[in-house]
């Protein structure tokens, strides 16, 4: 019984052996998808990395030297032309201040002497031992003295607290916006000493502000593609923080020199963003622009990866009618191509959109 098992299990063997090689030995099928070409627009855009910026922040600066004491307002703020930032408590200059003193006690003197003659030259008026013209020249004295004593007392008023009676409503110890827009950085606190702008530093910045609905992008192209673009050309921005958003920016400014970034050289741009009034982009959003360089409508375009390549020639492969061994047999056209965006390819001619044309081999598993 036992050399019977042994003797089927060795035709058994050999029959398996037999039947795999024989279908090893069997020419295979080999299968292609078909791709039939189609009419569509190819587009070759390039991604320029920025960020968004407002066109112009405004500085806000003191106009007098001396302490911060309050803060109105805080970052984010729309503020108008005028409004009330913070107030100075103002450090009077030692020299200045001595100077204005003394040009106080001066008009005070200067004020008792022209009383003194007033009243003199009035009783002889009246006794009509001086004549009006006389007297009408002491009166003029008078009233220059009584206003030069009110300019000294001004003057020292605000030497020493930055404000007068005479122009309090624009005291120079309240900071006020210059222009209307949004705050976007108030880099001082109460406390902090500040100093107005003059010939030797730039002052203190009390606050930033911008027109947040007048937005640019500001971005850096390679060499390579700056002399495919123009002034005027429209752009797509995507905001890194903003994924679902898109905004249109028009192309207004490509710099005329090139500046190194790592070992390449590059061209800043800058482009005018489009935006709403009620979006909430902020200053510094890192953004893409999109850029599309040059664009065929309407045309033929296949895979790039039907293709083949001899030498200086591009070919396709189209079905001939024939088989060997149950596998399609191709034929070679010759075609000339336009445009590529990298995946799909201009068909400029050669083909048309009747056609079928042999694409990648279908790998059975």
């Amino acid at each position: 019984m036992k050399k019977f098992l042994i003797i089927g299990l060795l035709v058994v063997i050999f029959l398996g052996t037999f039947i795999y090689l024989w279908g090893k030995s069997q020419p295979e099928v080999i299968e292609y998808e078909e791709v039939r070409p189609s009419i569509g627009t190819i587009s070759k855009s390039t991604i320029v990395t920025g960020k968004i910026e407002p066109r112009n922040e405004v500085n806000v600066k003191p106009q007098i030297s001396g302490i911060i004491t309050e803060i109105l307002k805080e970052p984010g703020h729309k503020v108008n032309q005028g409004d009330v930032i913070a107030k100075i408590k103002v450090i009077p200059d030692m020299a200045q201040l001595s100077s204005a003193e003394s040009r106080v006690r001066l008009a005070e003197i200067n004020l008792k002497q022209a009383e003194t003659d007033y009243k003199r030259d009035e009783n002889l008026y009246n006794q009509q031992l001086i004549s009006a013209n006389e007297f009408d020249k002491i009166s003029q004295q008078l009233k220059q003295a009584i206003e030069e004593k009110a300019a000294a007392e001004d003057a020292l008023q605000v030497v020493r607290d930055g404000v007068s009676k005479s122009n309090a409503s624009a005291s120079s110890t309240l900071i006020r916006a210059t222009v209307a827009g949004v705050i976007l950085d108030i880099p001082v606190k109460v406390g902090n000493s500040v100093i107005n702008s003059n010939s030797f530093n730039d002052g203190t910045t009390i606050a930033t502000i911008a027109n947040m609905n007048d937005l640019i992008f500001r971005g850096n192209i390679d060499e390579t593609e700056v002399g495919q673009i123009t002034e005027g050309m429209p752009m797509k921005i995507t905001i890194g923080a903003l994924q679902d958003m898109k905004f249109d920016a028009v192309l207004e400014y490509i710099s005329p020199k090139a500046t190194e970034n790592n070992g390449a050289n590059q061209f800043e741009i800058k482009a005018a963003v489009r935006v709403a009034d009620d979006s909430k982009i902020r200053a510094g959003y890192s953004a893409n622009a999109e850029i599309v360089l040059s664009e065929a409508k309407n045309v033929v375009t296949v895979p790039e990866s039907v293709l083949e390549f001899s030498g200086d020639s591009t070919f396709v492969l189209v079905p001939d009618g024939t088989e060997t061994d149950g596998t399609k047999n191709y034929a070679r056209h010759s075609v000339t191509t336009g445009l590529s965006d990298g995946v799909n390819i201009e068909i400029k001619s050669g083909i048309d959109t009747t056609q079928v044309l042999r694409g990648q081999q279908i790998i059975k598993e």
